[in-house]
């Protein structure tokens, strides 16, 4: 296939996109920029449709028209480019249709003037379609930049909260709807990857609490939409003893005070009798009339699941253990945690002998 066996409407259709969206760039350049990479798409896909009856025509097509467009327009055509505007309308082929949502309410699939194509592209790499879904929800509702969204895909954010919830609900409701209860505020295992710490024996608790103090923003993130910090080693009196929660927060939808306890090592069962001693402080002396019951969480590097089970299971507080982890896990890693739990519901569901 040469370059004279290109078709001219092709080349003059993509011309005019382009150069159309140039022109407009003024009033929305990231708008106009994703548009344009869906019109460009959506007419490569059209050419390699109709020309399926030619023999190695598709395969051809993207490099021949990268050569082409490249002499008349720039750099900016590369083979990865245009492939990357023909996944983009193939993953999101209703982009450019009038919403139909209810006023004030986000559509996924539908363009959004919030999203950069910088963002779209980070979402084409997520191969899991409920998942890609999800995320594009949460980055327009909770405003991430295309930065963000990118480290929360990178660390599985979706998989570590799907692990103990309806997957189908997670993408049903927006995220003002999606936390109504404790549980949907937390994630295990949290990934700390951003204070660049190593997974160390001489780490302790205070070095892990400066440094996450240090890079407050970034675990404000981690920690999920709603987190409003109050402050570090808060003390609680009883009598004449004194006891320093590591970090106390307000979670602003559900409308109760978060207390954080930092480990260094496995979580022990003293570590969730200390948790119960703040929660039962705060509910009973800190918190107003209008407060929900706190929230305690103990962040460990290991925990015995069992263990935690029988221990909360008996104080029926929403008290919640979960590990944390200086790297980014591996879809490998959260697969084998997966049916590791999986085999954990069903030998506790089986009847007693």
């Amino acid at each position: 296939m040469s370059d004279q066996s290109l078709p001219s409407t092709l080349i003059s259709d993509i011309r005019t996109i382009w150069t159309s969206a140039r022109n407009s760039a003024a009033r929305s350049v990231n708008t106009e920029l994703v548009k344009a990479n869906w019109l460009i798409g959506k007419r490569i896909v059209e050419e390699e449709q109709s020309g399926r009856s030619r023999a190695g025509y598709g395969n051809e097509l993207i490099p021949l028209l990268s050569k082409q467009l490249r002499k008349e327009l720039g750099e900016g055509f590369s083979v990865s480019s245009l492939k990357d505007a023909r996944q983009f309308y193939l993953l999101f082929p209703k982009a450019l249709e009038k919403s139909h949502a209810v006023r004030g309410q986000f559509q996924p699939g539908v363009l959004n003037p919030g999203l950069s194509w910088t963002h779209y592209r980070a979402l084409m790499r997520v191969d899991d379609q409920t998942a890609r879904v999800f995320y594009e929800i949460e980055a327009v509702n909770q405003g991430w930049s295309a930065r963000n969204l990118e480290r929360q895909i990178n660390s599985l954010f979706f998989f570590r909260l799907n692990k103990s919830r309806d997957k189908e609900g997670m993408v049903a409701a927006s995220r003002e709807q999606f936390i109504t209860q404790p549980i949907d505020i937390i994630k295990d295992p949290y990934v700390l990857e951003f204070l660049d710490l190593p997974e160390s024996q001489r780490l302790n608790e205070t070095s892990v609490e400066a440094a996450l103090l240090g890079k407050l923003q970034d675990f404000l993130l981690e920690l999920g939409d709603g987190f409003a910090f109050i402050g570090r080693q808060k003390r609680l009196t009883l009598e004449s003893d004194h006891f320093y929660p590591d970090l106390v927060f307000y979670h602003t939808k559900l409308k109760c005070y978060v207390i954080i306890d930092l480990k260094v090592a496995k979580l022990e069962h003293a570590d969730l009798g200390q948790m119960l001693l703040y929660v039962s402080y705060y509910d009973k002396e800190i918190a107003v009339s209008d407060d929900n019951p706190t929230i305690g969480l103990v962040l460990c590097t290991d925990k015995n699941d069992t263990m935690v089970k029988y221990v909360l299971d008996a104080t029926k507080a929403p008290i919640f253990a979960s590990r944390y982890q200086f790297h980014l896990p591996t879809e490998e890693q959260l697969r084998q945690e997966l049916l590791r739990e999986v085999e954990q519901l069903a030998t506790q569901e089986k009847p007693h002998e």
